[in-house]
């Protein structure tokens, strides 16, 4: 599974930056989240683990306001074009860091891409230090004017391995939760390029090849015309 996941994102980067380019909305998403993060410490955000860190958009966004970031992926190609900070590869499920070694965890739109979140989190809390602060954001979804599901004309839905609800609750058990929703207008064009990215494809056609999944979630979302609201799902935990 971790193969395949790895396998995924090396083959993301460069649809992962067209999308990032047009929307900018992985960079949204993390000043978002910082900011909900920073308002939940005393001093402020000190060294921030960016789990899931991609390309380096969300790293980017945590360097700005922390003392120290750590960028860490599965995908040695997409940490490939991060400079000026730490780089680590590895997953969540064995975070390559002591106990009690950094003060943050951001897991800007990259928790629900993985089958076991609650792991992951443990292991966000054995690495958190005393007033520490965990976030992540997960998509809820894309919905026309009238709150209809943009998916429900298809005979598929866009769903992660991990539903969203279940990132909550993973953050619940652990932590002290606050939670919330952010919502971004966007196009069917835009809706298609999210797709694009293979490790995004997966949600619709996850035991396709690469090249194939690809090309039929744009088959699939070739007709999907007008305006729609991205709704995002964040979640932000501190220690009990």
């Amino acid at each position: 599974m971790k193969a395949v996941v790895r396998q995924n994102f090396d083959a993301s980067v460069d649809a992962y930056t067209t999308y990032e380019r047009r929307t900018n909305r992985f960079t949204s998403l993390a000043r978002l989240l910082a900011a909900e993060m920073d308002a939940r410490t005393d001093g402020g955000l000190g060294t921030v683990l960016d789990a899931g860190a991609g390309t380096g958009v969300s790293t980017r966004v945590f360097t700005e306001t922390t003392a120290d970031t750590i960028a860490l992926d599965i995908s040695r190609e997409m940490l490939s074009g991060i400079e000026s900070t730490a780089r680590l590869q590895g997953d969540f499920d064995h975070l390559p860091l002591s106990d009690q070694s950094v003060d943050g965890v951001a897991f800007t739109a990259s928790l629900f891409l993985v089958p076991d979140p609650a792991t992951a989190v443990r292991e966000a809390a054995r690495v958190l230090r005393s007033g520490g602060v965990v976030g992540a954001v997960a998509p809820l979804g894309w919905f026309d004017s009238d709150g209809t599901d943009a998916f429900e004309q298809f005979e598929r839905e866009s769903r992660s391995p991990t539903d969203t609800p279940a990132i909550r609750d993973a953050l619940a058990a652990e932590f002290s939760a606050t939670t919330g929703t952010w919502k971004f207008s966007t196009s069917a064009e835009n809706i298609r390029l999210f797709h694009a990215i293979p490790a995004m494809a997966a949600r619709l056609y996850p035991k396709l090849e690469t090249e194939k999944r690809v090309r039929q979630a744009r088959e699939l979302l070739g007709a999907l015309d007008g305006t729609f609201e991205q709704r995002w799902r964040w979640v932000v935990g501190v220690p009990e």
